[in-house]
């Protein structure tokens, strides 16, 4: 390892990773911990930001250890969860409360009051967002309004998601995001790349209590050499899903990606203008690297691998998930049975934040594999129903790269294909987010000039999976699921 290396921090929603890449893009080594669930309340998901804060640098420090020291590390780039919102003291450091989670749908009543109020016209013009628990804004709300040390805090208020509050713990002070994960708050005006005085009013967020935005490359801060070892510049942030685009190369318009991990997040890359949809689809912030500010549409599924956890965890009928390929291939067909997985509500294009799950179609002869397909198929219907608003939306899918934890499933990436009869493609290593991350950090750090030669230099050739399925099969299994839908 003659070469210095990239630190890559990437902050899930059930664990924390630090992954070390070479300038070629070969990741060389992981650290992973676990992040405690909390499920204070149906509908309410917290994590604790002590724990998140401590076990990310447990295993950065792996890592660096693993490098051979702090000075082996050119740059930290770093992936997070996005839309969790965090409440810390400016002064101390310490968190006021719990994170509330991306996935809580506690604040559903305050959407649905402000969307009777007709506020959501002017909120998605210029946000590209859609009233939804989902978002950061009405969390913020929520904190301030339930939180007697969130609303008694005063000047000493910092507030942020996941990157925020890890890039202040690192620095000893650095309040920043970066734009991709201010566009998932409700708070940044899409067009400016600031925070809208107005939304923040609306809110009753302080924009004083809210970090810098910045740009996705560049150099953000320096780590405290007291944690580890030395300073370590960080030079790369992106939300999640931005940083999986990024690390699949979707770096053109039309390019688009779907990341299947706790849920199944599809961006399509809209090149530089402003993307306005009339399908109850998203516009985000792609990335902001140097004179180039791209957007993309997405289309978000809340439940995609949280649901095989469930079929693992909550009612035990696998004993892991990378069983589910053979269990459903043990089939010829769900015999009969449909799965709605509205386990935190309903995403794009539908935006049911109060539907819950159903299975239909049970009988004595249905089996376990029965239900696990169906649980398999759920992803591939609602993957369809989005491409359906995306082409609405005038921006169909020509290509479709997947990644994530799911993807390694071949039964789930051929299915894919089939259901939206468009060719799927899968790079070898599927932890893109990571990836993405990584090539952030190499732009910023210098180590390329640009974003399209990192992805040209980093990027992982890849599997495709061709449609096979017949067109009359295809619809059967979509009349079955646009039924089951109609009815929740």
């Amino acid at each position: 390892m003659s070469e210095r290396l990239l630190l890559v921090l990437d902050e899930g929603t059930t664990s924390t990773r630090a992954m070390l890449y070479a300038p070629d893009g070969t990741r060389i080594a992981t650290e992973q911990a676990a992040l405690t669930q909390y499920y204070p309340a149906p509908g309410q998901v917290e994590h604790d930001p002590d724990e998140i804060w401590g076990r990310t640098l447990a295993c950065a420090r792996a890592m660096v250890e693993r490098a051979g020291g702090a000075d082996r590390i050119a740059a930290i780039g770093m992936a997070n969860q996005r839309e969790t919102v965090i409440a810390w003291d400016r002064r101390t450091g310490v968190p006021l409360t719990r994170a509330i989670v991306w996935q809580d749908r506690r604040t559903a009543d305050l959407c649905g009051a402000m969307r009777q109020a007709e506020h959501e016209p002017m909120i998605q013009r210029r946000t590209g967002l859609v009233l939804d628990p989902y978002f950061s804004a009405t969390k913020m709300r929520w904190m301030r309004d339930h939180v007697a040390a969130v609303r008694d805090a005063g000047d000493a208020l910092a507030l942020g998601t996941v990157e925020s509050w890890l890039v202040w713990k690192l620095t000893g002070g650095v309040h920043v995001t970066d734009a991709s994960n201010a566009s998932r708050t409700l708070l940044m005006a899409l067009d400016s790349c600031r925070w809208d005085d107005e939304l923040c009013d609306l809110f009753g967020v302080p924009s004083a209590a809210l970090p810098q935005i910045v740009a996705n490359a560049g150099m953000f801060g320096l780590t405290d050499p007291a944690l580890l070892g030395a300073s370590i510049p960080i030079c790369g942030i992106a939300g999640d899903q931005q940083a999986a685009t990024i690390g699949q190369a979707c770096l053109d318009p039309g390019d688009t990606k779907a990341t299947l991990g706790t849920g199944a997040f599809i961006l399509r890359h809209m090149g530089g203008a402003v993307p306005i949809s009339t399908h109850r689809l998203l516009g985000t912030l792609l990335y902001r690297v140097g004179d180039e500010t791209a957007y993309a549409l997405e289309g978000s599924i809340f439940v995609a691998g949280s649901l095989v956890q469930w079929l693992r965890d909550g009612i035990g009928i696998i004993d892991a998930a990378a069983d589910t390929d053979a269990i459903a291939r043990s089939v010829d067909d769900n015999g009969g049975v449909a799965m709605l997985p509205a386990l935190a509500g309903l995403g794009a294009p539908h935006w049911r934040p109060q539907a819950t799950g159903t299975i239909s179609g049970i009988t004595l002869g249905t089996t376990r594999a029965h239900i696990v397909r169906a649980a398999l198929e759920s992803l591939s219907h609602q993957a369809h129903d989005l491409a359906r608003a995306f082409a609405a939306d005038g921006a169909p899918w020509r290509l479709l790269r997947i990644d994530g934890g799911m993807s390694a499933n071949n039964w789930i990436a051929q299915d894919l294909a089939d259901m939206l009869a468009v060719p799927v493609e899968r790079p070898a290593d599927v932890e893109t987010t990571a990836l993405g991350a990584a090539m952030l950090a190499a732009v910023g750090a210098g180590v390329y000039p640009t974003l399209r030669e990192a992805a040209q230099a980093m990027r992982s050739p890849a599997t495709g999976f061709a449609p096979a399925m017949a067109a009359e099969r295809r619809d059967r299994r979509l009349a079955r699921w646009h039924a089951l839908l109609s009815a929740c």
